[in-house]
């Protein structure tokens, strides 16, 4: 059974439904895998729509969703279709978000504890809670499908008890989670972009260590490229960008408004590409 120990093939997968991310997200993490893995490894996208995607990706359809999701409560729930059955993939898979930077080795994630663990990021904005980031994490497939079973039930009721889809996975999970060693995850928000004001000075930097930065809400790898905080913002001149912050064009409170600076940063872009 390949679990990506003892030269046996590395499975990574991705999901991909909607508009939000093109093709060039999945182009793009296959190609960083790519360079920062040591083979045998296959990326499986398991998408709505395979069109424009590399052909050495595996395409596989979006596994049957037999229940609706939440609309009503925040999270990526629609991720839920990757906790049962996925056809021909089998054994220990290691998941990335599409819009992960890779930047160090992913041989780690494969061998890093027991085969049959279910390892998550630790989320960093809930240190006392240990509560799992789900941007990077490794299952064997189908031990996560008895989520779905209870999800299936009722899911707005689970959705609206655990808010998030990583919370719920954190507090469900048969046998429990484990999570990733410090440093190897990097978030991209907290722990690569300065402080105020210093984030008005300095470009965003990579920890020391780390293997792969995630960008957990709005912000992506493309708005970390231009220097802004969402695509919704501009990238203004740090002087521009303070004026702002008290002429009336400041769409959120003072402090956050400071704090949302970001330099064009150009090692996402050297390092986001095919």
């Amino acid at each position: 059974m390949d679990d990506g120990r003892n030269g046996t093939v590395k499975q990574i997968i991705c999901i991909k439904w909607g508009t939000k991310f093109g093709p060039e997200f999945v182009n793009r993490l296959h190609a960083m895998v790519a360079r920062n893995i040591t083979p045998p490894f296959r990326l499986y996208c398991f998408t709505d729509d395979g069109a424009g995607l590399h052909p050495d990706i595996a395409v596989r359809p979006l596994p049957e969703f037999e229940y609706q999701a939440p609309v009503n409560t925040k999270g990526k729930w629609p991720k839920s279709r990757l906790w049962g059955d996925l056809g021909d993939v089998q054994g220990v898979v290691l998941f990335l978000d599409l819009d992960v930077i890779v930047t160090g080795s992913l041989d780690d994630f494969f061998a890093f504890g027991d085969p049959d663990d279910t390892v998550l990021g630790l989320n960093p904005n809930t240190p006392f809670e240990k509560m799992g980031q789900t941007s990077v994490y490794r299952m064997r497939v189908g031990k996560l499908k008895p989520l779905q079973d209870i999800f299936r039930a009722d899911p707005q009721a689970a959705a609206d008890k655990f808010r998030y889809e990583q919370r719920f996975v954190t507090r469900n999970a048969p046998g429990g989670v484990k999570f990733w060693p410090k440093g190897w995850l990097a978030h991209f928000r907290m722990h690569c972009v300065p402080n105020f004001p210093l984030n008005y000075f300095r470009e965003a930097q990579v920890p020391a260590g780390t293997r792969i930065v995630i960008f957990p809400g709005d912000l992506n790898p493309p708005d970390a490229i231009l220097g802004r905080w969402s695509e919704k913002d501009r990238h203004r001149a740090p002087l521009d960008h303070l004026r702002a912050a008290f002429d009336g064009r400041r769409r959120e409170s003072l402090s956050k408004h400071l704090r949302h600076y970001l330099r064009p940063v150009g090692w996402v872009g050297a390092l986001w590409r095919e």
